[in-house]
């Protein structure tokens, strides 16, 4: 798996799915806003995760979305995580 390891003060960064774009929305959802797109060969830090829409991707079929910061997320669908469930906390609220 390509990721940093955690620590107290380090967060793990995961590659997307290779040859794919993937947008950043402003919750869990594929209806909601657009922040950005996010160009083959990202990496992205998972500060937590929370269920949504379910999405089928590269990477599967989830539920799970990724926070990769305040009020950005990205499907799970899209990010190596290595795992089918969570790899980080869960977001509060």
């Amino acid at each position: 798996m390509s990721s940093t390891p955690r620590g107290d003060n380090q967060m793990a960064y995961y590659p997307l799915a290779p040859g794919h774009q993937v947008n950043v929305r402003t919750g869990p959802s594929t209806d909601s806003g657009l922040v950005k797109v996010l160009p083959q060969g990202s990496s992205v830090p998972i500060r937590c995760q929370t269920r949504g829409e379910t999405v089928s991707g590269p990477c599967g079929t989830t539920d799970v979305w990724d926070c990769i910061a305040p009020g950005q997320y990205v499907s799970d669908a899209y990010v190596k995580t290595g795992s089918t469930g969570y790899v980080a906390e869960r977001c509060a609220g």
